[in-house]
């Protein structure tokens, strides 16, 4: 195919060139009937671009194939047999792929580092999950992607799993042996599903950790906004081999997604695809050299700590890691990521990507240059210098890493749409829980609908929320108390 072309911007141009006087949505007519203060902010071209993908950019029956055109040159440019866009983030495309491999009441082997939006998923179809524990790093209160002979021994456990879900990169940039967890799943007859959201880059240059499509999954996941240049919401799951119906995986994706895409979402992803197999290889050599800098960088500052391969990755720990993932240790200073974060925001108009109890990250692009490392690195070195305003910080109580995983009792499905109350944090331990509790970023729930609660969790929760912790799933953002199963099935 021809990889010059890109078939919705085209299009796009085609209409500018030649707009059509319209009664049909969006009502404000390209602009026509926008507040003028919305368009002193956000521009004219944002509405004069935003047309209905049918019946505008293209014929009322979509004849001319603008979409599927988009998607078929995406797939050949990562090496999927088919590909599919969605203006719904990575959340729907990642529920559109476990409602194509497990249907009600059948089983799914899923990492319990798990997004957020995987649980939704769960949640939604009523699949029974079987937790694959993560690697857990106890010296650095860190998870990394489970193993292949975890997920062998889940098989061997639950043979009629009806396939597997790993999520890889994580948002602190570790990446599981995909080709050792897809061995494992084909030699079931299963597929498997990849969560990449953090990985949109990875089929684009050599030396970053191998995508999943080429480790052999057969679903893969991807949030293009996160790591491309596409725009919010924009995500791509690409499909590869027989074990996954894709006419199943369309409807799925039919059921979840929204009647009226965004062309705005659909033009920049089918722009970034072109840029990436033009010049994606140069892009990602600057990125990853500057990359190395600024690790070394940070390295030669005096309290951070920036992990690397050799605190990531080895027998136990990670297979690889993104190197784009700059994460950021500054325990030293004797403060949180949660105040640091804060701090180099407020000071520095830096915005971070990850903050947790003792951590830090920063993601870096194609986008970054030498100008925002100098940005960055400027307000590492006033941080360390200021570390003492920011002492003594809350401290966070966390659990052993056996001691975070918790009994799974309900289903998810029947725990979160049951009867429930609400009840003191305080007297939540050896209650079920019916909401998720979810640390954001990254966005990995601690507790499930379904879990039974216990000490440490709920310490974690509420000295986490007193240090600066973000939970915006909770019923009660404050997190003094917790949504529960009622009756005699909440105990």
């Amino acid at each position: 195919m021809d990889q010059s072309q890109a078939p919705v911007l085209e299009a796009l141009a085609a209409h500018h060139a030649n707009p059509l006087t319209t009664f049909a949505p969006p009502g404000h007519k390209q602009g026509r009937g926008a507040d003028p203060r919305t368009l002193a902010t956000l521009g004219a071209d944002v509405f004069r671009s935003d047309v209905l993908a049918t019946g505008g950019l293209d014929d009322r029956t979509a004849s001319r194939g603008i979409l599927e055109h988009a998607q078929a040159l995406m797939a050949e440019a990562v090496g999927a047999d088919r590909t599919f866009f969605s203006t719904c983030g990575s959340s729907l495309s990642v529920k559109s792929a476990m409602l194509a491999v497990a249907g009600p009441h059948e089983e799914l082997l899923v990492g319990r580092d798990a997004h957020k939006s995987v649980v939704a998923g769960l949640v939604l179809a009523g699949i029974r999950p079987v937790w694959v524990d993560p690697q857990w790093d106890a010296e650095r209160h860190l998870a990394h992607p489970p193993s292949a002979a975890s997920f062998r021994a889940a098989f061997a456990e639950h043979p009629d799993a009806r396939g597997a879900l790993v999520t890889s990169p994580t948002p602190y940039g570790t990446c599981a042996d995909l080709a050792a967890v897809a061995e494992v799943c084909h030699a079931a007859g299963r597929p498997l599903i990849v969560d990449e959201a953090w990985g949109a880059h990875l089929p684009f240059h050599p030396r970053l950790p191998t995508w999943a499509m080429d480790a052999g999954a057969d679903v893969c996941v991807t949030s293009v906004h996160k790591m491309g240049s596409a725009l919010e919401q924009s995500s791509v799951f690409h499909l590869r081999g027989d074990l996954v119906d894709p006419a199943v995986l369309k409807q799925r994706e039919d059921l979840l997604g929204t009647t009226s895409p965004s062309t705005l979402v659909h033009a920049a992803l089918d722009g970034w695809r072109r840029q990436m197999v033009q010049h994606g290889r140069a892009l990602y050599d600057r990125a990853l050299d500057l990359a190395g800098e600024v690790r070394a960088r940070i390295a030669a500052l005096d309290g951070p700590h920036v992990h690397g391969r050799e605190d990531f990755c080895g027998e136990g720990l990670a297979a690889d890691l993104d190197p784009l993932q700059v994460i950021v240790d500054i325990s030293a200073l004797g403060t949180t990521g949660y105040r640091a974060g804060d701090w180099l925001r407020s000071h520095h108009q830096l915005s971070l990507h990850l903050c947790d109890h003792r951590r830090i990250s920063a993601q870096l692009t194609h986008a970054d240059d030498a100008a925002t490392a100098d940005a960055l690195l400027a307000g590492l070195c006033e941080l360390v210098a200021a570390a003492a305003d920011l002492r003594p910080a809350p401290e966070v109580h966390v659990p052993g890493p056996g001691r975070l995983r918790l009994e799974q009792v309900l289903l998810p499905r029947d725990a979160f749409f049951g009867p429930t109350e609400q009840v003191p944090i305080g007297k939540a331990p050896g209650r079920i829980a019916a909401e998720m509790l979810t640390p954001y970023p990254p966005g990995i729930p601690a507790a499930l609908p379904g879990e039974r609660l216990d000490e440490d969790v709920v310490e974690y929760l509420r000295s986490g929320r007193a240090a600066g912790m973000l939970v915006p799933d909770s019923a009660d953002p404050a997190l003094e108390s917790l949504r529960v199963t009622a009756g005699n099935g909440g105990r």
